[in-house]
């Protein structure tokens, strides 16, 4: 019983007992005892696939591996073809989807079992072109096969392996498949008639489809034959192979249909008229074949058809609306091929319409004998009629069993006899008729056509006998000539006989004997033709594999019969077409060599010209299929006597290319030709000869060839030529003759490998040697690799030397190195017997592997490749690394060997290949599973070589700080953990060298920085380096070996700086990551630059970023922040003249030139920023500078540009920004931000919700708070991300300027809002119990003040909060409106061009106060009589309120005159309805004294009055109204808070006066909460 094992699956599986022992002794047998028991998994072919529950063994299944390899491949491909949906790549997706299909398809097939073995190969062939092609779109693998199956590379060599994956023939496969379907040289037309669209059809037709040459204007194949009935279908639906058909086509081709109808002479006569049938044209329809090159699925055309309207050709009375339906569909491929691919095609019959001719490749064994006449046209009287004639001709064969010989085209039976359509009154016809003679070869002498000419007329009476037309005349002509040779092709001009009764033709031998064409006219005969002015024409073509028409080739076949033309007919021979002399291949070389035989003396030259051009002939692909023919002759028609003029044939026609070698001596053209046909003679010899005697032959031979040539020589190629085909031949195969061999083609690769010469051939022979890897040739291993690396690698250094390493080399030096054991690295070792020579010899290995494993060593999926070659070098690195400690230690150190060693490993372990983090789970379990993580074991070789280093470490640390630095940052736990204490023994033994590890320090800042931004190391990264807890093996942690030396305190500070760094190189890398310019990515390069200024001191990464972050401010438009980020590098510059170095864009120039271009780019910058104060500044230092160098020139335009700036100021309007507190709260935010918080320069025209959504965008996941309250340690600690954001007032620090008299506006706002380091907000409170009928009662304001660590704006346009100040009561000082602060007649002009609706609506609010009742509710909480006696404390406070009530009123008088002065006729109802409340108003606060409204008005009450205007047209809200006017929105962040803050303190207040009404009513409720 052969059992297997199989994964059991979640089912259940019988079980059967054993009752006797198996030894398992069978292929594939699993041996079993008494007790075990046996799992039946599966029945396959009548054995069990199963598995023994107790001991069992792993049996490798034994389906078939193209099975095994799809399963695996579908797998991978599964979860790829999702990820291709996910990323939105819908043609792949598709494409894949229907490949996974079509292969699933075949995958059936193959396991089903019903398949020939060619079929069978077709089909795995055909599911490895598909895996490879979705392999290469993946970008996955490329599997090595060989006979479609798998090929484990431990099982072959590493040159065969090469081979295998890079093998001319599997590229230019691959590279077909990248570029385009692949144009098969062959193609067929697949067509089915279906049937004829037409209304009023009525009679039979006839329908022809040929193939047409648009570029030669010539039809190219045979006829196709359709006849439709009446109804325009098929008459035989039955007879598939005469509606379907293949046409053999090419590019440029159409496809022409003709038809003719069976019927009455002319359309639309009368059916009495005559009952005999004629055909006449109907029409004809064109189609492209072209434009199906596309579409290998049939299609359906309908044909249009265009009738004849030729005068000459047809009368025709009416226009037909119909179309030919038919279906199309080409194939691509030869014949044997199409029958494989579409095999449905086959089930029925189908008709094979052969081309015209031979095809563009003559495929040997094809035996045609067909000529092809056409009836082209004639010239023929009237015959004594008034009308031209309706003429009609009929082809017959005579002259042996013709019968059923005459093809009018494919899809229907010969016939006896072809009738041509008839012209309408026409006496020169034209036809163009074809048919086709398939003529037998004996059959070819004594047959001749003939051709009968008959009227054809309804109405003209019938001859005597019935059913016959009016004949009057025929022609006829021989099918073969007097001298032998057929009818030759072209048009042929007949005779046209006279004769009026078919009886006179009855006997052929009456009319033969008269001359058939007018070219066989001889002068003085034409009396004997009655009419020679009548002429018939037609057109032939041979095309025959059996008879030829040319002379000179027959002459030449036929020479024992004319012996002397032979000197005549050899030259001839290069004039014939090679079509011709491939016709008959073995007839001609059995004539030149029976003309060799009967006189070598006279005719030896002449006939070896013949066979050269013979031979050359078959070079060209026309012809190339011959080959095999020519290789065939050779082998079975020579006998055993004449073996010697085989070898004389193998000798040049094996020589292919031997005429190139003109202009050399006789002697070096001799030798040439005999090394090239050398090796195949030796195998012939073999048939005769013992395997040693050749050997030895091929010893000598080899042997006396000269070690040393010229270059220019040709035999310096053909040599080795020679020797390759020698190698690959069965003679180097044999173990015998091969050790007879070796010897001779190692001195010659030895001699060519030191001189330099013919590199790619030595690698060919050597590959061939080493893919045998035979005992003798592993003896020879040190001695090969010493001749290369001793040799060959002697000049590595020149750059035109590393090109050689491509290709098979490669594969040849892996190959030695793998075969190379303890006992041959011995002896490779031991060829150095000098210190210096081991040195180079080991430096110029190490180059080789750094070579080696660079990524462009191999195609990028030549992975299977690099695992390879990488195992191989790893050990060869293994066994160097005892070299290393045995004979470079101690007083042998040599810094370059360990130097280029340490670079060889860390080079190793970076390589792209072995990151097996980026494989997908299938494959790097199967790259752990057969090598192991390669990393991993060079990790630990690298930290034992560099403990063995002891006092020479200092040597290497300052060189390999940045190396081992990048080969940690690989993401590998074990190579981290094994790899980073080694910083430690380079921080102690710098610290015991010099005091200070400052130097290992700035190597590790700089390196970490540049890697990192490259994309290495990770957060894992950083954790595990300021981890002391060890997580590998003995191998204790960085931390915790620091922890134990003196220097502990400065070793941990250094580790903390270098972590704190990696934490802002990750959050700056993310950010980067995301590609968009927003406020975190711009906040965490100011992060970055900050901790290389203060912390690390690094001047120059200090200004890399402060450009990085220039460059960011610039894209997103940050004008003003980039002016102020320039300006950090300017600062460092002074005004003189030391010279500095190219840096980033800068040339090189003076300090002073670069200080200069860097203030010119700054003002340009605040310039497009509006911040033209700043501008005046920098332009006045300029000034200076010019003015001390005498540049009047520039500091002409300095002091025009400054003007400039003063206008701008003085005439554009500039907008002020708003400003956002926001807190980042939670773990999940980057370091810099994490539970901090920031006050933001919000963009132009920003509002506080616009500002909101613009965070949630940069923070998708963030959740937003809806409170203004400092958050707890919960949700700092949260693993999550918290936003709180709300709006917060600048506190302007000029306070001079803002309070300063006659200072216009557009001056004071660039104050407000720039140069700003604190900021406040005010949250308003209930202390105590809140009265629900009076809320005000409890009414508090918490102010705060936050101080930023940098003023606004600056280099971000956010800065962290420093300091955060709390107050609950403010009194903040306050001075009454100036009274001079504008001009009368400004001021009146300004308040005419107002809108007074904002004004009435304020109005409105404050004095008609229906939903929080205004003063009202101020008077019952704090004025009433037992809040006053309740709280003597604030006896104060309340006068205060009441002179602020009373500066209220006359602010809402004021504003009442404005009102009145402005208010349109319609609102006067309102306008009077406002000042009745007021006076109720105004009576409540005990105010007698009223002032007129509308008139008097003092300058002061003018001004106050445009006070109040600037006011209402800030806000919509009354000063007093917050509890009616606030809003709660759950759908805004902070709403509450942002509400409160803007109901409180007026956020947007734009001049002075509206900040001293803030400060008025910030008393006024003050005093209210307390």
């Amino acid at each position: 019983m052969l059992i297997s094992l199989r994964p059991l699956a979640e089912r259940w599986f019988p079980s059967l007992p054993l009752l006797a022992n198996f030894r398992g002794m069978v292929q594939h047998g699993l041996p079993l005892e008494i007790g075990d028991t046996v799992q039946i998994l599966e029945k396959c072919e009548g054995r069990y696939e199963s598995m023994k529950t107790k001991n069992f063994e792993t049996v490798i299944p034994t389906e078939d591996s193209v099975i095994t390899e799809i399963t695996m491949t579908l797998r991978d491909w599964g979860t790829m073809w999702k990820q291709l949906y996910m990323r939105n790549e819908g043609d792949l997706f598709h494409r894949l989807w229907h490949v996974m299909n079509e292969i699933l398809e075949l995958r059936q097939q193959v396991l089903v079992g019903h398949l020939t073995h060619d079929r069978l190969s077709d089909i795995k062939q055909h599911i490895t072109a598909r895996l490879d092609w979705g392999n290469e779109q993946l970008g996955l693998d490329l599997v090595p096969r060989r006979d479609f199956s798998m090929v484990d590379p431990d099982e072959i060599s590493i040159t065969e392996l090469y081979r295998l994956v890079g093998s001319h023939t599997f590229m230019l496969t691959r590279h077909r498949r990248r570029e385009a379907p692949p144009q098969a040289s062959m193609h067929h037309l697949f067509l089915q008639m279906k049937s004829m669209m037409s209304s009023n059809l009525g009679e039979e037709l006839e329908v022809f489809y040929s193939v047409y040459d648009s570029r030669e204007m010539r039809p190219i194949s045979e006829r196709f034959f359709v006849r439709l009935n009446k109804q325009g279908l098929p008459k035989s639906p039955e007879k598939t192979e005469r509606q379907c058909t293949l046409f053999v086509v090419s590019l440029d081709l159409f496809r022409v249909h003709q038809g003719h109808v069976l019927g009455r002479m002319v359309a639309g006569e009368k059916k009495s008229v005559s009952n005999t049938q004629y055909k006449r044209p109907y029409g004809c329809a064109v189609i492209s074949v072209a434009d199906l090159l596309t579409a290998d699925f049939k299609d359906d055309h309908v044909l249009k058809i265009y009738s004849y309207y030729h005068k000459g050709l047809l009368k025709c009375i009416c226009v037909y609306s119909v179309g030919l339906n038919v279906s199309l569909q080409l194939l691509h491929g030869d014949m044997e091929q199409i029958r494989k691919d579409y095999m449905r095609l086959f089930t029925r019959n189908v008709s094979i319409t052969k081309r015209l001719g031979f095809s563009d490749i003559i495929i040997p064994g094809e035996i045609r004998n067909d000529l092809y006449v056409t009836l082209e046209r004639g010239e023929f009287e009237k015959g004594g009629k008034s009308v031209a004639r309706n003429v009609e001709v009929t082809v017959y064969l005579l002259g042996g069993d013709g019968q059923g010989l005459v093809c009018c085209g494919s899809g229907e039976p010969g016939v006896d006899e072809h009738r041509s359509f008839v012209l309408y009154h026409s006496n020169s016809p034209r036809w163009a008729e074809q048919i086709k003679l398939p003529i037998p070869l004996e059959m070819f002498h004594g047959t001749h056509l003939r051709f009968e000419l008959r009227h054809c007329s309804s109405k003209t009476p019938l001859s005597k006998e019935k059913g016959e037309k009016k004949l009057f005349g025929f022609s006829f002509v021989p099918l073969m000539q007097d001298d032998g040779r057929p009818l030759p092709d072209g048009t042929h001009e007949l005779i046209v006989h006279k004769c009026e009764e078919t009886a006179d033709l009855q006997d052929p031998a009456r009319y033969l004997k008269l001359p058939f064409s007018k070219a066989s006219l001889q002068p003085g005969n034409n009396q004997t033709i009655k009419n020679s002015k009548e002429s018939f024409w037609i057109q032939s073509s041979l095309c025959s594999t059996k008879l030829t028409q040319n002379g000179d080739m027959l002459d030449l076949l036929k020479w024992r019969v004319h012996p002397d033309r032979i000197i005549d007919c050899l030259p001839k021979l290069k004039d014939i077409d090679g079509t011709e002399i491939v016709k008959f291949l073995q007839d001609t070389l059995d004539t030149l060599f029976g003309i060799l035989d009967e006189s070598p003396q006279r005719y030896g030259l002449k006939v070896f010209d013949c066979l050269v051009h013979v031979i050359n002939l078959l070079q060209d692909s026309k012809f190339q299929l011959f080959k095999p023919v020519m290789d065939n002759y050779i082998e079975n028609h020579f006998a055993g006597a004449l073996s010697y003029r085989q070898f004389l044939f193998l000798f040049f026609t094996d020589d292919k290319l031997f005429l190139q070698y003109k202009g050399i001596s006789p002697i070096t053209h001799t030798q040439a030709v005999f090394l090239r046909s050398f090796p195949t003679v030796c195998c012939e010899l073999l048939k005769i000869f013992s395997m040693r005697e050749v050997a030895n032959l091929a010893r000598d031979t080899l042997s006396s060839l000269p070690a040393l040539t010229h270059t220019d020589c040709p035999l310096q190629a053909v040599k080795l030529q020679c020797m390759a085909k020698t190698v690959d031949s069965p003679l180097y195969i044999n173990p015998e003759s091969r050790c007879v061999l070796l010897p001779v083609v190692l001195r010659l690769l030895h001699t060519h490998l030191q001189e330099q010469r013919e590199l790619v051939l030595c690698a060919n022979i050597l590959t061939s040697m080493l893919t045998l890897n035979t005992p003798a040739t592993v003896s020879l291993t040190p001695k090969l690799i010493y001749i290369l690396f001793g040799q060959y690698f002697s000049k590595l250094n020149n750059k035109s030397d590393v090109c050689v390493f491509q290709g098979e080399f490669v594969a040849c030096l892996l190959t030695l190195l793998q075969q190379l054991k303890d006992k041959e690295y011995q002896q490779l070792l031991s060829r150095f017997p000098t210190k210096d020579e081991l040195t180079s010899f080991l430096l110029q290995l190490f180059t080789v592997f750094r070579i080696l494993i660079r990524p462009d060593m191999f195609p990028k999926d030549w992975t299977v490749m690099r695992l390879v070659a990488n195992n191989v070098i790893i050990t060869t690195i293994l066994y160097l690394s005892d070299t290393l400690r045995n004979n470079f230690l101690n007083e042998k150190f040599d810094f370059k060997v360990w130097e280029s060693y340490f670079y060889l490993c860390i080079i190793f372990i970076n390589q792209p290949c072995l990151q097996l983090e980026m494989f997908p789970p299938s494959k790097r379990k199967k790259v752990l599973e057969k090598y192991g993580d390669m990393r991993v074991m060079i990790g630990c070789e690298i930290f034992s070589m560099w403990q063995h280093l002891g006092d020479y470490k200092l040597n290497l640390i300052p060189t390999l700080i940045g190396p081992f630095m990048e080969v940690t940052l690989v993401p590998q736990m074990d190579l981290r953990n094994v790899l980073i204490p080694i910083f430690h023994d380079m921080m102690d033994c710098e610290q015991q060298r010099s005091g200070n590890f400052k130097q290992v320090e700035a190597k590790l800042i700089d390196k970490l920085d540049g890697l990192m931004s490259e994309g290495k190391g990770d957060e894992t990264y950083r954790e595990l380096f300021n981890n002391i807890i060890p997580l590998f093996g003995p191998y204790p942690s960085l931390l915790k070996k620091i922890e134990r030396e003196t220097w502990r305190e400065s070793g941990v500070s250094h580790i903390a700086t270098v972590t704190r760094l990696m934490e802002r190189l990750l959050d700056y890398r993310d950010c980067m990551k995301i590609g968009e310019v927003d406020g975190k990515t711009m906040g965490c390069t100011v992060n970055l630059l900050n901790f290389y200024k203060t912390e690390l001191n690094k001047e120059e990464m200090y200004i890399r970023y402060i450009h990085k972050l220039y460059e960011l401010h610039l894209k997103a438009q940050n004008y003003t922040e980039a002016s102020y980020t320039l300006l950090l590098y300017d600062e460092l510059l002074e005004w003189t003249e030391r010279p500095l170095r190219e840096f980033l864009t800068y040339p090189m120039q003076s300090e002073w030139q670069r200080k200069e271009c860097l203030h010119l780019t700054i003002v340009h910058n605040f310039d497009r920023g509006k911040c033209w104060e700043n501008c005046i500044i920098l332009c006045r230092e300029l000034a200076n500078q010019y003015e001390a160098y005498y540049d009047y020139r520039n500091l002409s335009k300095m002091r025009m540009m400054e003007a400039s700036f003063y206008d701008k100021i003085m005439n554009q309007q500039r907008l002020e920004p708003e400003f956002f507190r926001v807190g980042f709260y939670g773990k999940k935010f980057p370091f810099f931000l994490r539970n901090k918080e920031f006050v933001c320069r919000g963009n132009d025209y920003e509002r506080l919700e616009a500002f909101q959504q613009r965070m949630l965008s940069e923070f998708p996941h963030a959740i937003a708070m809806q409170h203004a309250n400092l958050p707890d340690q919960t949700i700092h600690q949260a693993d999550a991300q918290y936003l709180q954001i709300y709006a917060v007032c600048p506190v302007p620090e000029n306070q001079d300027v803002l309070q300063r008299d006659g200072v216009p506006n557009n001056i004071k706002s660039f104050y407000k809002v720039n140069h700003i380091w604190r900021f406040r907000y005010d949250r308003p409170f209930h202390k105590g119990t809140k009265d629900k009928e009076n809320e005000f009662k409890s009414l508090w304001v918490e102010r705060t003040t936050l101080t930023l660590a940098q003023s606004l704006p600056g280099i971000s346009r956010w800065f962290e909060v420093e300091k955060r100040e709390l107050v609950n009561d403010v009194f903040p000082s306050t001075s009454p409106p100036s009274k001079q602060s504008y001009n009368h007649k400004h001021r009146h002009h300004n308040l005419s061009m107002l809108n007074i609706n904002p004004l009435t609506m304020c109005l409105n609010g404050v004095i008609d106060a229906a939903v929080n009742g205004g003063l009202a509710r101020y008077q019952e909480a704090f004025f009433a009589k037992d809040y006053i006696a309740n709280h003597p404390e604030d006896g104060e406070k309340i006068t205060r309120l009441r002179e602020l009530m009373f500066e209220q009123a006359h602010i809402l008088e004021f504003g009442l005159a404005v009102h009145e002065k402005f208010v349109p006729q319609d609102m006067r109802p309102l306008h009077k309805k406002l000042i009745d409340q007021f006076h109720v108003m105004r009576s409540s606060l005990g105010i007698q004294e009223c002032l007129c409204f509308g008139s008097g008005l003092t300058d002061w009450q003018l001004e106050c009055t445009h006070t109040f205007a600037k006011f209402i047209l800030c806000f919509s809200f009354s000063p007093l109204s917050y509890p009616a006017v606030n809003r709660y929105s759950s759908s805004s962040l902070s709403s509450q808070a942002s509400n409160e803050v803007s109901n409180i303190t007026g956020q947007s207040e734009s001049s002075d006066e509206v900040f001293n009404m803030q400060v008025r009513n910030s008393k006024i409720l003050s005093v209210l909460g307390n």
